[in-house]
């Protein structure tokens, strides 16, 4: 088997702007993983939050391809790495992810199988997929609410996090009153301290909002415990909550628990915290990164684990070079194509560029 690496710039259709950044593009390392005639794509993209910048994706590529080659077949290569035997024990998180998303990919165009079929499920996941808001002027944030409830979607996360805490109060209304049926979720990526927070959920709770995720800043899952045992709006952990480990000290202590393959490992390790907070008062959120459809489908296909669906990051994009998982209409579906059910739009191989 051979891992080849492909680079391309994500842009944004419009900056997003959340309490600790702003994001306008970010790079893509798609892997691909050949073996006898068949190709397998996965990809993985860059990071500040989680110190991935373009030269070190390709970089442990490369590592993992010289790794990929001492195996057979993908079967062979997907248990190794499973068990812990493909990747080197310092493999972010992010690349194991990605090289078992290509690994999947191709398993299931070998077996002309879908990836949710490769897991076990012989229905087609498809879920209503909250699509996220940025930090901007209430008046900015109802005209998208409109206009996102007049394509079908129904659930809206709103960032938060503003330094005026009224400022995301009145963002809330806004949204609120222009689309009046949509669930709302709130995300202030871990801006306010324990007492900011336990005065202001109250007041967000009072506004319909159905969840928040990391209102506190990460480092103090215990002080998470504390404010969602006492919070009149569920708490749903995500920065606190990367690793098996850490959902395992979380289960049971908060409402939710945020889910996102480029942070806990691929969809293994994902079903893995499902069946760890399965039963447990913690729900499944799935989440994402910014990135193409080739970078949401893996999650697409286990999409019915999850209470809450957050996997918009490729609707963010002012040019997706991949197709395959829809999303425009407020649903993410894979179908039954085999492997991820992905393809590249037609036009891609004209506005990307070689790594």
């Amino acid at each position: 088997m051979k891992l080849t690496q492909h680079t391309v710039r994500l842009v944004l259709a419009e900056p997003l702007r959340i309490s600790r950044s702003t994001m306008t593009a970010r790079d893509a390392v798609r892997f691909t993983v050949e073996h006898e005639g068949l190709s397998g794509h996965g990809e993985a993209v860059t990071s500040v939050f989680y110190g991935l910048d373009r030269a070190t994706l390709q970089r442990l590529a490369a590592r993992t391809g010289e790794r990929l080659a001492r195996f057979a077949g993908p079967e062979t290569a997907l248990h190794a790495l499973r068990a812990g035997d493909l990747t080197a024990a310092d493999t972010p998180a992010a690349v194991t992810a990605a090289t078992e998303a290509a690994l999947l990919d191709l398993v299931g165009k070998r077996t002309g199988t879908a990836v949710h079929g490769l897991l076990g499920s012989s229905v087609a996941p498809r879920a209503a997929t909250a699509r996220t808001i940025s930090l901007t002027s209430p008046g900015e944030a109802a005209a998208q609410a409109r206009r996102l409830a007049g394509a079908g979607f129904s659930v809206i996360k709103i960032k938060a996090g503003d330094r005026d805490e009224e400022a995301d109060l009145e963002r809330v209304r806004a949204i609120r009153a222009a689309a009046p049926a949509a669930r709302l979720l709130l995300d202030p990526n871990g801006a306010w301290p324990e007492g900011q927070a336990r005065t202001l959920l109250p007041r967000f709770a009072d506004l319909g909002i159905e969840a928040v995720e990391q209102p506190l800043p990460p480092g103090d899952p215990e002080a998470l415990a504390r404010l969602a045992a006492r919070s009149p709006v569920p708490v749903i952990a995500d920065e606190d909550a990367v690793t098996y480990e850490d959902a395992r000290r979380l289960a049971g202590r908060v409402h939710g628990i945020n889910v996102k393959l480029a942070k806990c490992g691929g969809v293994h390790a994902a079903l893995r915290i499902a069946a760890l907070i399965k039963d447990s008062g913690t729900d499944l959120m799935l989440g994402c990164l910014t990135a193409s459809t080739l970078g949401i489908a893996p999650a697409v296909h286990i999409a019915d684990h999850a209470r809450w669906t957050d996997l918009d990051g490729h609707l963010l994009l002012a040019h997706d070079p991949w197709t395959g998982i829809g999303g425009d209409d407020g649903f993410v579906a894979a179908d039954g194509s085999p492997g991820l059910g992905v393809r590249p739009r037609a036009e891609a191989g004209t506005r990307s560029a070689a790594s």
